[in-house]
């Protein structure tokens, strides 16, 4: 009699698909803006693949509409124009608070962020940036470390034990950092907003408050960032008035997300 076969078990056939597909993801993530189109050799390259491996999942991604082929190598193809719009119409934020982080940002001259959480990261869900030459930008859709940051501070208050110390362990300062950032969840809960200077980056600090959802949970971080030369304490106290206002509106409208607690 042949032995059970183990239920839920991954077949050789299931791992090597999940290993193609991640494979095919790796070669889409090596195309940017500042690199729109790549080489075959360049994929190996970067990849370490076999060229002959490179060139099936190329292919495949091509006749998906993923991938297009040019002169000089591969840009992205059409078929992630419906991913792109697709994800576009399901993310985007409501006008009015398009129009409180424009307003924000024209006021206070500094980039306005708004974080949400995922796991042991934050995600920039939108952005006004700043005005000046010097300013801080990151790229929607970007994840950062929770670990440090007055976002992080604002977006953990509700945080369970578990996640607090699965952060501190992916910190540089391993899991003793949970007591620190115990410490500053409860300060940013008494005060109702959080700050930050060079945690994450020398020369960086933020001011962040917490935006409510209609439980009165925390479901996203609302900031101003720059550099620190701008951010002595009296203007950090201006800053997080101004915050809080606008966020309080944002959350008596009823803030709505993809990420929120309640999708």
């Amino acid at each position: 009699m042949s032995p059970a076969k183990k239920t839920g078990a991954e077949s050789p056939a299931d791992t090597q698909g999940v290993r193609s597909v991640q494979r095919a993801l790796e070669i889409m993530s090596l195309l940017s803006e500042e690199r729109p189109v790549i080489s075959i050799r360049e994929i190996v390259d970067a990849t370490g693949l076999a060229k002959t491996t490179v060139i099936r999942i190329v292919q495949t991604l091509e006749q998906n509409g993923l991938l297009w082929a040019a002169p000089n190598g591969y840009l992205p193809g059409p078929g992630l124009w419906r991913w792109a719009h697709l994800a576009r119409s399901s993310w985007e934020l409501p006008p009015e608070t398009r129009a409180f982080m424009r307003d924000l940002g024209a006021r206070r001259r500094e980039t306005v962020n708004l974080y949400m959480l995922r796991d042991i990261y934050r995600v920039c869900v939108a952005q006004q940036e700043s005005p000046q030459p010097l300013r801080h930008v990151v790229h929607i859709g970007d994840e950062l470390p929770l670990w440090a940051g007055a976002s992080s501070k604002v977006l953990l208050r509700d945080a369970p034990e578990a996640l607090l110390r699965r952060i501190a362990v992916s910190s540089p300062y391993g899991e003793g950092h949970v007591h620190r950032l115990k410490e500053w969840i409860d300060e940013a809960a008494h005060r109702g907003w959080a700050a930050s200077h060079g945690e994450r980056e020398n020369g960086l600090s933020a001011v962040a408050v917490p935006v409510l959802g209609r439980s009165g949970t925390v479901v996203a971080a609302l900031s101003l960032s720059g550099p620190t030369v701008r951010f002595p304490d009296d203007v950090v106290e201006r800053f997080a008035e101004d915050l809080k206002q606008v966020a309080k509106e944002m959350s008596e409208r009823g803030f709505d997300h993809p990420l929120s607690p309640t999708h």
